[in-house]
């Protein structure tokens, strides 16, 4: 397992996600004021928070971006803890070409789960991408022929908290797991260009289930010019389960 000093070098990507995702939260509670409640009071918040009615012209990347804007500061530690020693495994075993490439099919198939079933309901976080991420270790570790009980009992339990937990975004913590699920043989492949391939048909099938799904809304929903209100959203972390099953993986996991 990687040390955080020595994180840069040996998951250079997964450091730059992580960093990118403080620095958007940062920006926004600057402007909101606030640690507690980023969104509502800041343009950043506002305008990156993925709501169905808002996902037309310019507002398609509201899709990738939800998965970099975090809810609150509680919110966006647990995220970029599980995304540091889940992603930086992940990560070393695909390359860091891949893995961002993936990383990014991760939030938009996330984002169409979120538009298929819960069209109307504003969601952000990165966890979408971090339940295929966790999909993509149960395949890491068959591969290597580990102990499977380790992973599995990660996302056991994830989906669990995801299932009896309110305010949680179900439809993106299950999108991005099904995302995984599909994507995680091929993508662990030895061959590098299996691997590219796949990341990058599951990226551009993203792409077009989410315009697919928001055909409806280039006429979007206003009243006298204005957007609606949002008063409420929902988040794609896993929170207290998801730091510790994601403890309980990496206390298991095998160094490559």
């Amino acid at each position: 397992m990687p040390t955080l000093r020595n994180l840069p070098r040996t998951a250079p990507a997964t450091t730059a996600i992580a960093a990118i995702c403080t620095l958007v939260f940062f920006v926004a509670a600057l402007q909101a004021r606030s640690l507690t409640d980023v969104v509502w009071d800041s343009a950043v918040g506002s305008s990156t928070i993925l709501y169905g009615p808002e996902v037309y012209g310019a507002g398609y990347l509201r899709a990738l971006t939800a998965g970099f804007m975090h809810l609150d500061i509680t919110h966006l530690f647990l995220n970029m803890f599980m995304l540091v020693l889940v992603g930086a495994e992940v990560e070393r075993f695909l390359g860091s070409g891949p893995f961002v490439v993936a990383w990014v099919a991760g939030v938009l198939w996330a984002s169409a789960s979120v538009l298929a079933f819960s069209f109307t309901t504003p969601t952000a976080g990165a966890s979408g991408a971090l339940y295929m991420l966790m999909a993509l270790l149960i395949a890491i570790a068959f591969r290597r022929s580990t102990d499977l009980r380790a992973p599995l009992a990660l996302v056991a339990v994830n989906v669990a908290y995801t299932l009896l937990s309110p305010g949680v975004s179900l439809w993106g913590h299950l999108g991005g797991l099904a995302a995984g699920a599909v994507m995680a043989w091929p993508l662990t492949s030895q061959s590098v260009r299996t691997r590219w391939i796949t990341a990058g048909v599951a990226l551009v099938a993203a792409c077009v289930a989410i315009w697919a799904l928001t055909i409806p809304s280039t006429l979007p929903l206003a009243v006298n010019g204005q957007p609606p209100i949002l008063d409420g959203a929902t988040d794609f972390h896993g929170t207290q389960a998801g730091l510790i099953s994601c403890l309980l993986y990496t206390s298991d996991a095998a160094d490559e």
